[in-house]
């Protein structure tokens, strides 16, 4: 006969439903504040990008958006590079990856690259992964690009590495993305125009001092001919496309002022399916 549960299993098991349910409960309160944000007048241009986010694997609604920039201008290679991945299973190039695309990853966590390693190890048999473990710094990034065999135009670069993001940006000529995605510090309103100094081994230390204002990198992104496009909802990435394909396809003026999107860092809870994240393999069909 199966011996009664102890009481310590059931509360344990009591304390994980509330839990569970307390997610759910946030999970709902987050998407009712992205319907009433959605409402407001603001939003109503359909070349608003933030419009058109949502959430598989990105951190917040950057999958949504990445989509809509790619339908508006097109997809050539299906390439990407991104770096500050962490284990993978939650970051912008996670969708395109499971959708066909093939690119680089750079991870300096020893840990989170075994994780990759282990958890998507199908994509890395099959060529269309590449994961680079090592710390990102204004003078190894094109090295480390050019090691992957990629070169000139690809799709997308997604950069995320909580500090010298600026930096690692304005150095690299290894590729020319079309569509670069950056973390911007939310908490540096328009029109202020500030970047951390650069500091190659200093990591993001928990509080609002890392990155650059979003004024600084629309003034680097014109620089480096990109036009800004959007920003995500949560006030955590700006969307620039390269010049020659913005257009008249999103929405004007390209200024931090027009784009700029407040901290609202809770829209993490966006819900995407309530479950785990696991980028596949999947079968196409």
């Amino acid at each position: 006969m199966a011996e009664p549960p102890s009481d310590t299993a059931e509360i344990i098991a009591l304390i994980e439903k509330q839990e569970q349910r307390s997610r759910y409960l946030s999970q709902l309160r987050v998407q009712r504040a992205w319907d009433e944000e959605m409402k407001k007048p603001r939003h109503a241009d359909p070349k608003r990008l933030v419009r058109y986010g949502y959430k598989v694997y990105s951190q917040n609604d950057e999958d949504g958006i990445i989509a809509e920039i790619f339908r508006r201008i097109g997809i050539t290679s299906r390439t990407f590079v991104e770096f500050g991945v962490e284990t993978g299973v939650e970051c912008n190039t996670a969708k395109l990856l499971v959708d066909g695309w093939r690119g680089l990853w750079i991870e300096a966590n020893p840990q989170s690259v075994a994780a990759i390693r282990d958890n998507l190890a199908s994509f890395i048999a099959d060529g269309r992964l590449s994961v680079v473990e090592s710390r990102v710094t204004a003078e190894n990034i094109n090295a480390l690009i050019a090691q992957s065999g990629l070169a000139n135009e690809i799709d997308l670069l997604s950069i995320d590495i909580d500090f010298n993001d600026y930096w690692i940006w304005k150095a690299i000529d290894a590729v020319n993305p079309r569509v670069v995605v950056i973390e911007y510090n939310a908490t540096l309103r328009p029109p202020m125009s500030l970047v951390v100094p650069y500091r190659p081994e200093t990591q993001w230390d928990g509080s609002n001092y890392y990155g650059a204002s979003l004024e600084a990198l629309v003034k680097l992104g014109a620089e480096k001919n990109y036009h800004i496009v959007g920003c995500s909802i949560a006030g955590v990435n700006a969307f620039f496309v390269r010049a020659d394909l913005a257009g008249d396809r999103f929405l004007e003026p390209a200024t931090a002022q027009e784009h700029y999107e407040p901290p609202r860092h809770y829209f993490y809870l966006l819900p995407s399916g309530g479950l785990r994240a696991r980028p596949g393999p999947f079968v196409q069909v």
